[in-house]
């Protein structure tokens, strides 16, 4: 099992989970149904292709061979945007009520609210077949669709994709991929806790109950008839070397780990 590490950082980021009509909300952290979704976009696969499987790749893997490891550098801060849609229009144009007919001039504005995260920075481990990952980091190096963090206007920040070939991405993100945070460690700090969302049980982990239980496996993707399972989530606090911390201007820290960075010594998993 290789991986891929993915920074998840923008303006604005936006992980749906259970918003519809006139609230869209964010969940805390990437959902596992969005990140599959860019990942999908990134290889040019519509809507109703996203989930199939990849026949020409060797075992014919397919999404369910995928598991996440969610490390939260900055959760960042929500904001609430106010919309509406539909006022102002000619009879003719007006939004249409459930049966097809214009709405009346006084009923045709519709109010809805949509939930962001400001300043939010996730970087994720990407574990699954090594076939299946090579075709996932040539099509996030040159993707087919436009990528976005959860929703079309939220745009990633580069460099997204860190690393492509690693033999334990997980470990890479407790010792050596750059913490991006606004908060800087004090001269005192010798390690920085840092939230860890994990698919399965984290290695050490007491409980073998999960913490909580997010509506975010994807069954169909296909407009109109669009679906999604509950899955369980691990949530962890990890202490990292405050060496991690990627200071001021994280572009720096980040393009040291791309040439090439001496890993930290971690220390010791409150879990083990």
């Amino acid at each position: 099992m290789s991986g891929l590490i993915l920074r998840l950082s923008g303006v604005l980021q936006a992980w749906g989970e259970r918003g519809t009509f006139h609230h869209r909300d964010t969940g805390p952290f990437p959902t596992r149904s969005a990140l599959i979704g860019m990942i999908a976009a990134a290889q040019g696969r519509p809507r109703t292709q996203a989930l199939a499987p990849y026949p020409h790749l060797p075992g014919n893997p397919n999404h369910h061979d995928l598991t996440f490891t969610l490390r939260i550098d900055d959760p960042g801060t929500r904001y609430r945007d106010f919309h509406t849609v539909g006022g102002g229009y000619p009879p003719g144009k007006r939004l249409p009520t459930a049966s097809g007919r214009p709405r009346k001039q006084e009923e045709s504005t519709l109010v809805s609210h949509r939930d962001y995260l400001i300043g939010a920075c996730f970087t994720a481990a990407v574990q699954g077949p090594t076939a299946l990952l090579d075709d996932i980091a040539e099509a996030l190096t040159t993707p087919q669709f436009g990528l976005y963090l959860g929703r079309r206007s939220c745009l990633p920040d580069e460099p997204l994709l860190l690393s492509a070939d690693s033999t334990d991405p997980v470990t890479e993100l407790r010792t050596r991929v750059p913490l991006t945070r606004t908060t800087p460690p004090t001269p005192t700090d010798t390690t920085l806790p840092t939230t860890f969302v994990w698919e399965a049980p984290p290695p050490g982990a007491h409980a073998t109950y999960p913490d909580r239980e997010a509506t975010s496996e994807p069954a169909d993707f296909t407009p109109h008839t669009r679906s999604h399972l509950p899955r369980p989530l691990w949530l962890t606090t990890e202490h990292l070397p405050a060496a991690l911390h990627a200071g001021p201007r994280p572009i720096d820290a980040l393009t040291t780990y791309l040439t090439g960075a001496p890993p930290c010594t971690p220390p010791p998993s409150p879990n083990s």
